[in-house]
């Protein structure tokens, strides 16, 4: 009786000295940069927050322990007002610059008229530094020669005022958030299969209900990064506030937790201990922020 001849398996090509050098360069490079510029400084960041530091010399260190912690909270003026303005800065961008970038977003779906001409000129801020953005409203909110005031016909001092500079820079952040956002979920948008909407159109729901019900929920996980992205672009707010409040970050209604770190660290009295704390409080803060909300997500979904 003839056996049927057995289809041997191929063997799996064993990788040449080239593809390993290769390999290790692709793998190695970016797993280099990563250690070097962002663990090993943030490593740096959580020992030196237990010391005493001017930034001169190594022999200056000294170790103070939670001391530094101790007069954040307790000592520190500065620290609170800049944690309320970090709450403010994510309620505004969450409830504000968000949502208006997904309803731009949906519209712009939906196939009108010139529709790559308007999603260009709302993105466009986006192309630009957030140091340009803030130079382009530093310009209209000139108390002298301001677009702003021209238009409004009354001289107010947009950045001076501490009850209104906060929201002048978060109104000029918005403007930059509201294109990432929308151009973000129009991705997610082009994606999305249209025999939903459809079959929801068929079932007697009108665009409202559709989005609401059928479109929202399908783009759980776009939501999840604009979410993140939200949280994220919040607490390092930095660069649009450092031009617009001329470079400090303990001008009245302008404090943020970015910029008081920047100030300990590289300011004209440097105090690095102190900078270093900060920092490792915004990342507690950052990670608490992002794991909880990334843990209930995906309890939700395994459940």
């Amino acid at each position: 009786m003839r056996r049927s001849p057995s289809h041997a398996h191929p063997r799996p090509r064993r990788l040449g000295p080239g593809d390993r050098l290769f390999l290790a360069l692709v793998v190695g490079i970016p797993v280099l940069a990563l250690l070097v510029f962002v663990w090993l400084p943030a490593l740096a960041s959580i020992g030196l927050s237990f010391t005493s530091w001017d930034g001169l010399t190594l022999s200056d260190i000294h170790w103070v322990g939670l001391g530094n912690y101790h007069q954040i909270f307790t000592n520190y003026p500065p620290f609170w007002p800049a944690v309320g303005h970090n709450v403010v800065w994510l309620l505004f961008t969450a409830l504000l610059p968000t949502p208006f970038g997904v309803f731009l977003a949906y519209q712009l779906d939906h196939k009108i008229r010139f529709t790559r001409f308007y999603q260009t000129a709302i993105f466009m801020p986006m192309v630009l530094s957030l140091a340009v953005v803030g130079f382009v409203w530093e310009i209209i909110y000139n108390p002298d020669t301001g677009l702003l005031d021209g238009v409004i016909g009354h001289d107010i001092d947009w950045l001076g005022d501490p009850h209104l500079n906060l929201w002048a820079v978060l109104v000029a952040s918005g403007w930059r958030h509201t294109g990432y956002i929308m151009i973000l979920y129009l991705a997610g948008l082009k994606g999305f299969d249209p025999a939903l909407k459809e079959a929801a159109a068929l079932d007697g729901a009108n665009g409202r209900q559709t989005f609401l019900r059928v479109v929202l929920p399908a783009l759980k996980p776009v939501n999840i990064i604009i979410l993140v992205v939200t949280v994220m672009e919040s607490l390092r707010a930095f660069d649009v506030v450092y031009v617009l409040g001329g470079g400090t970050g303990s001008k009245p209604g302008m404090e943020l937790l970015s910029l008081l770190i920047t100030d300990n660290i590289i300011g004209e009295s440097s105090h690095i201990g102190y900078g270093s704390a900060l920092a490792v409080i915004l990342l507690v803060v950052s990670l608490a922020a992002i794991g909880t909300f990334l843990v209930q997500t995906f309890r939700k979904e395994d459940q």
